[in-house]
């Protein structure tokens, strides 16, 4: 592990020297990373219905009617063979419109729903820690420091 690192990694191994671990100690690195979940949630809900809406209509209708107009005129006096009689009648028809008020329903629109998936991005922020290995060292020690890791005397 030691040459894995080159840590202590000196001349004795060119020079065939046998070089032993005799304290092989391992030291174990960590940090945190973000492990990020998206969860469906329900926010809201939308209710679509109808309502009835009344209101007042006014329409002005031309209707016709009919009237009977009497006249009269003087004649000269002219002889006559009828004689006087009540018996003679006329009959003068009278007729008017009348207006009839009917509803029927008709289909003015229509509203449709539905639902659709909108994309966004959020930005989320968070710290994270890392250890780092840290290499002190006191006396006349012999290290061959990795460039990785800062080595404090």
């Amino acid at each position: 592990m030691s040459e894995l690192f080159g840590f202590f990694n000196d001349d004795r191994e060119e020079r065939n020297e046998r070089v032993e671990a005799v304290d092989d100690k391992k030291l174990l690195l960590r940090q945190e990373e973000l492990d990020i979940s998206k969860d469906r949630v329900e926010t809201g809900e939308v209710v679509l219905s109808k309502e009835i809406v009344e209101e007042q209509k006014e329409v002005d209708v031309p209707v016709m009617h009919e009237e009977v107009v009497i006249e009269r005129r003087a004649i000269n006096h002219e002889m006559s063979d009828s004689p006087i009689s009540e018996e003679e009648t006329i009959h003068i028809p009278v007729s008017e419109e009348r207006v009839e008020v009917g509803k029927h329903t008709v289909v003015t629109g229509e509203v449709s729903a539905y639902k659709r998936e909108v994309e966004e991005t959020r930005h989320v922020e968070e710290t994270l820690r890392r250890e780092e290995a840290r290499v002190d060292s006191s006396g006349d020690a012999n290290i061959v420091n990795d460039e990785e890791i800062p080595h404090y005397e």
